[in-house]
């Protein structure tokens, strides 16, 4: 029985990729700016035109990456499976939770709207299956 349903959400992950083209963008003015090039503004467009390719690209997979709460298990894409009493910590990092088991694997829950939301339903899934 499924409890919970973990999907990418479509602006986060447009947001995301804003974000990575904004720095991106930056770095490659920067990068051409201090080789001496003198048309540092073709680094804009180099940065954008690639995350721009990348999100474009990767968009359908990306946003297709379901993680189930799921009996005690957090069950994910390709066949992942993580018991909740294996996980040692969960974290934020940008819109994605990170999830690191005791073994020390780690596995990313990518483009959640709201990352803490995330985390917290987990925690209260575990702390319920510990009280059983």
């Amino acid at each position: 029985m499924t409890q919970a349903s973990f999907a990418p959400d479509r602006s986060t992950y447009v947001q995301s990729h804003l974000t990575l083209a904004a720095i991106a963008m930056a770095a490659g003015m920067a990068i051409l700016w201090a080789a001496g090039n003198p048309y540092v503004w073709t680094g804009a467009i180099g940065g954008l035109a690639a995350v721009a390719i990348r999100g474009w690209y990767l968009m359908d997979e990306e946003l297709a990456a379901h993680w189930e709460l799921v009996d005690g298990a957090l069950n994910g894409p390709a066949g992942r499976i993580v018991p909740l009493d294996q996980i040692a910590k969960l974290r934020a990092l940008g819109s994605a939770v990170q999830i690191i088991t005791r073994t020390g694997d780690k596995h990313l829950i990518k483009f959640q709207a709201d990352p803490q939301a995330t985390i917290a339903r987990i925690e209260s899934a575990r702390a319920q299956g510990s009280n059983e």
